[in-house]
């Protein structure tokens, strides 16, 4: 009995591995085609889809995926017509929480994440009620190999980012909402596309909470990632290292 049962456990994972990727892909997807939708259908001259397709590709998304998302629009295809939205509530514990959603119903995503917020503890709030918390930041991710900490630092500076953060994970440039695209190309040129690159909410004060206490609060902001129009979710959460690493495991 104990193997079978191993074996449905692994069967399970599997199957949950497959809607979590797929899933993935279906956001990546909406990304692309918002992307290719709001500015030129081709990379080379917009690069929000220049970034889209980046991320898109380093998610193991095969290329055909990705040109024939692409090609729909630039065909002028019928489908769905995504609105970017954002939402804004509170969390377990007063933890402040912004989500970002591409949407082709409004009405139903926000019922669908009021919901969500009540499920978790929370309670979704009007727009801008908890935004101030937070501030606005272009940020651009590279994997460490393509440069050391000080080339990418001297090459950020010199574009006009705000703060570089290097470690084996790679490299997070910050920069100015004014001075995002600038920065961009200019490390584009460098260093080629970014492996992600938009802008984000950073929490200008955070919330440390307990492990008990920061496990309510991940529940939740799982929960909202896992809602297939929701793109980013962003909160003030603060937890110590050893806490996070079990939580996020």
């Amino acid at each position: 009995m104990a193997g079978h049962s191993h074996a449905k456990n692994v069967m399970h994972r599997k199957a949950v591995q497959g809607a979590k990727r797929a899933r993935a892909y279906g956001k990546l997807i909406r990304e692309i085609t918002v992307a290719a939708k709001t500015g030129m259908p081709d990379p080379a001259h917009n690069p929000r889809l220049r970034a889209a397709v980046k991320t898109a590709l380093t998610a193991n998304m095969t290329r055909d995926t990705i040109d024939r998302a692409i090609k729909r629009v630039a065909q002028g295809a019928a489908g769905e017509n995504y609105e970017e939205v954002r939402y804004e509530g509170y969390g377990p514990h007063g933890i402040a929480v912004i989500v970002e959603a591409l949407t082709d119903n409004r009405n139903r995503t926000g019922g669908d994440l009021r919901s969500i917020f009540a499920k978790g503890g929370g309670a979704l709030g009007e727009t801008n009620s908890v935004a101030f918390q937070f501030e606005r930041k272009g940020v651009l991710r590279y994997p460490a190999a393509v440069a050391d900490a000080d080339a990418m630092l001297e090459a950020a500076i010199e574009a006009g980012a705000e703060d570089v953060e290097s470690g084996e994970d790679g490299h997070e440039v910050s920069t100015s909402v004014e001075d995002f695209a600038a920065v961009r190309d200019a490390l584009e040129q460098k260093f080629g596309t970014a492996e992600a690159g938009r802008l984000e909410w950073w929490p200008s004060t955070t919330l440390t909470l307990d492990e008990e206490k920061a496990g309510e609060v991940m529940k939740l902001l799982d929960a909202l990632d896992d809602h297939d129009d929701v793109q980013q979710v962003y909160a003030n959460l603060e937890a110590d290292e050893a806490a996070m690493e079990k939580l996020t495991a």
